[in-house]
């Protein structure tokens, strides 16, 4: 599926323009009624009594900025299934970015590892009788989706293999449907935060800004959580809209949620900054592609990397410039 591309920094001018120039084609706009009535007036017969048509003014939205929510649900079609009596995979949508696992055994603890080449993804699988939906993060390729049953501790034996290939429909695709790090659904309040904040976004651009700003300014670092929060933790994203509050995964994954429910890609980076385990987002605005390390965490706040792009529309090279050097960001996994 191809994406619409969106003109950045489109002046609110333009797209008035834009937009009337396309209402004016459309058939009845702007006519009176006045006119209308006289003429079926004078040309009823002489004698007879007057008929009246309700006509109704033709509804043309005002509003010439396109509305962007558009919120993808992932789906375990059965089209192309794998699995045994414990493991189900859904594999019919990977073109989409993202395959479903499910788990009917009677293991309490249940890892899935989804890997490409040396890179492992690991996953806990919390659902039963249900699946559950994780990225192919990495591109077009082979993936291997492994499903393991806890036996021990940390040991576990595999219950399930199986390779699928994986060719994206476009490279965005992963990047915009809900997931089990960046879980959110058309009735999530977190959609309908940044459906708010979207609107008054000029373009793709203000949208992050405005998202980037409401999260920074309503929310607080959680140093409770941080310092008790175990392993397997996942984001409850209306939660944490609710309560305000929360660490920089909870941070990240509320970001990633409204950017992605208004159709512009955007991931959840994870990975490290010298020896400091680090965390950042990733959007891509069209007509400068990919900018990454663009809203960041330093292991204490989070800032904007170049606070002055969304006013001057910078490019590529000041973004670098601001940002550093590339080479001290070192990606490990993305989500």
């Amino acid at each position: 599926m191809k994406r619409k591309r969106w003109i950045p920094l489109l002046s609110a001018a333009a797209a008035l323009t834009l937009g009337t120039g396309a209402c004016a084609a459309a058939p009845g706009a702007g006519q009176v009624k006045e006119p209308v009535e006289s003429q079926m007036e004078s040309e009823s017969p002489p004698g007879t009594e007057k008929v009246l048509t309700n006509i109704d003014d033709n509804r043309v939205s005002l509003d010439s900025k396109p509305q962007k929510n558009l919120v993808r649900v992932p789906k375990a079609s059965g089209t192309v299934t794998y699995g045994n009596d414990a493991v189900s995979v859904d594999a019919s949508n990977v073109r989409n970015g993202y395959v479903m696992v499910k788990y009917m055994g009677s293991i309490k603890k249940i890892k899935v590892q989804i890997s490409k080449g040396d890179l492992t993804y690991t996953y806990d699988l919390n659902a039963r009788d249900a699946y559950e939906v994780f990225p192919l993060s990495e591109g077009n390729g082979t993936y291997k989706v492994k499903v393991f049953e806890n036996v021990n501790g940390n040991q576990y034996s595999q219950a399930f293999s199986q390779e699928v290939q994986v060719s994206l429909a476009d490279q965005f695709e992963p990047f915009l449907y809900p997931n089990q790090y960046v879980n959110f659904s058309k009735e999530s309040t977190a959609v309908q935060k940044g459906a708010q904040l979207a609107a008054g976004a000029e373009d793709d651009l203000g949208i992050v800004d405005a998202v980037y700003d409401y999260v920074i300014n309503n929310l607080t670092y959680d140093k409770v959580k941080a310092e008790t929060v175990e392993s397997g933790y996942l984001p409850d994203v209306d939660k944490v809209l609710a309560e305000g509050k929360g660490i920089c995964f909870d941070y990240a994954a509320l970001m990633v949620s409204m950017l992605r429910s208004q159709d512009i890609p955007a991931k959840l980076v994870v990975g490290y900054t010298g020896d400091a385990y680090h965390a950042w987002v990733n959007v891509y605005i069209d007509g400068v592609g990919w900018i990454d390390n663009y809203i960041y965490f330093d292991g204490t706040n989070w800032s904007l990397a170049d606070p002055t792009f969304a006013s001057t529309g910078g490019q590529s090279d000041s973004i670098k410039q601001y940002i550093g050097d590339g080479a001290n960001y070192q990606q490990k996994y993305c989500y």
